[in-house]
C-alpha cells in the first residue's frame, strides 16, 4: 500500500467515527456546535424548521453511510456512495446553519467532515 492508501483509511475512520459519535453518543448533548440555542439533535431540527421525523431521516442516513464509509476500509467500492452521500447531508447541515444565521463556527464541524470527504474522493479517484 502507498502513503495515499494509509491517509484516506485515517481519513474515513476519523470521518466514520466522527459521524456516529454525533449521531449516537451525543445526540442528546448539549454541546458549543448545535444550531441556534438548542440542547439535543432534535431542538436544533426544530430550530431549521424541520421535523422530528426528518431528523430521524436525516440520523439513519448518516449513520448508514458513516458505516458505509468505515465498511469502505474493506470494501472499496463503497467509497464514493457513502462520501458523496455524505458530502451532500454535510453540505445541507451548513445550509442549515446559514439559513438560522448561526454563528460561523457552529457550522466548523460540517465544514470540516466535508472537506475530509472531498479530500477521500479526490484520493480516491
Amino acid at each position: 500500500m502507498e502513503l495515499k492508501d494509509y491517509v484516506i483509511i485515517v481519513l474515513k475512520i476519523i470521518i466514520g467515527v466522527s459521524i456516529l459519535n454525533v449521531w449516537l453518543l451525543q445526540s442528546k448533548k448539549n454541546t458549543k456546535w448545535r444550531g441556534g440555542n438548542a440542547k439535543t439533535i432534535i431542538e436544533e431540527f426544530k430550530l431549521y424548521g424541520l421535523s422530528k421525523s426528518f431528523c430521524y431521516i436525516i440520523g439513519f442516513l448518516k449513520i448508514s453511510l458513516a458505516l458505509l464509509l468505515l465498511a469502505s476500509i474493506a470494501f472499496e467500492f463503497l467509497t464514493l456512495i457513502a462520501t458523496i452521500g455524505l458530502s451532500i447531508l454535510l453540505l445541507g447541515s451548513i445550509i442549515m446553519h446559514i439559513k438560522i444565521k448561526d454563528e460561523l463556527y457552529k457550522s466548523f464541524p460540517a465544514s470540516l467532515f466535508l472537506v475530509l470527504n472531498l479530500i477521500v474522493i479526490f484520493l480516491s479517484i
